[in-house]
């Protein structure tokens, strides 16, 4: 998807694409409707070049890149750090400081699109990690509320959490889950 506020230098733009070997799926003048477009052309890249981007603009990219991210490319002249900082943490993959090169940008996308797929890999590390981190947790809190309400060992805590995972086809992090809502409210065994 190509989003270029001069039409004449967008259709270099789309041109030296297609004979690149991409394909200009939508080209828009205007950010106006950006978040429809994208959601109904599923780009496999956005590429922004306008003179002027604003809140709206970031608005978008940030709504995409929470729910379907996409690699994005902005062209602007725009140099404050406070906008870059601003671009890039709404999910613009390449933040380039000149105007589009219809010449050079089949680069500047290939770097894109590889960015973006190494952060996607590192995003998708890090909700494994945080994942096993909860699921680890709710195992050693559901094994102490077994020891303390059935008053066995810590091993025989992890056998009865296992079992009853095996016995219902669950993980053991969801049937510690479901030990820690039934536990958590009842009173120890004296």
């Amino acid at each position: 998807m190509l989003v270029d506020d001069h039409p004449q230098r967008g259709a270099m733009v789309e041109q030296a694409l297609n004979a690149n070997g991409f394909e200009v799926v939508s080209m828009l003048t205007t950010a106006s409707g950006l978040l429809f477009q994208i959601q109904q052309h599923k780009p496999h890249v956005v590429i922004i070049d306008i003179e002027s981007p604003d809140r709206d603009i970031l608005e978008s990219l940030s709504v995409i890149n929470q729910h379907n991210p996409t690699p994005v490319v902005m062209f602007s002249n725009e140099d404050d750090p406070a906008f870059i900082h601003q671009a890039i943490h709404a999910g613009v993959t390449a933040y380039m400081i000149e105007d589009i090169n219809p010449d050079k940008v089949k680069p500047v996308i290939d770097a894109a699109i590889a960015q973006f797929e190494m952060f996607q890999a590192l995003r998708r590390q890090l909700d494994d990690t945080q994942r096993e981190l909860n699921d680890r947790d709710a195992i050693d809190n559901a094994k102490r509320l077994l020891m303390k309400h059935q008053k066995i060992s810590e091993p025989d805590a992890y056998k009865n959490l296992r079992t009853l995972a095996m016995n219902n086809s669950q993980s053991i992090a969801t049937v510690a889950q479901n030990v820690i809502a039934i536990l958590d409210k009842a009173k120890p065994e004296k």
